[in-house]
């Protein structure tokens, strides 16, 4: 396997990634019968954004640098968000 078919593969495997994030926000909204977003549409988020990332600094597309760069400091200030916020115990007050 050649290494532009790897590096196809790693921007096909970062799409599916952020594709898969869709995917898991729709499910669970169907479940709970309102919008909702589950933190593992921020987790799919980073995973397909670093990988994105990593295959647009591949082909020196600026753009796709700059975009991807962007959003994964949005997904993981989210993640922080969500990790920061102190988890009551069930029932107390």
């Amino acid at each position: 396997m050649s290494a532009e078919h790897i590096w196809l593969a790693v921007g096909f495997l970062g799409q599916a990634f952020f594709s898969a994030r869709f995917l898991v926000q729709w499910i669970a909204s169907e479940k709970k019968r309102e919008s909702v977003i589950p933190i593992y549409f921020w987790y799919f988020s980073v995973g397909g954004g670093f990988t994105l990332l990593v295959y647009a600094i591949y082909r020196h597309d600026p753009v796709f640098i700059l975009g991807q760069g962007a959003g994964l400091f949005v997904y993981m200030r989210n993640l922080y968000f969500i990790h920061r916020k102190p988890r009551h115990l069930a029932g107390a007050s």
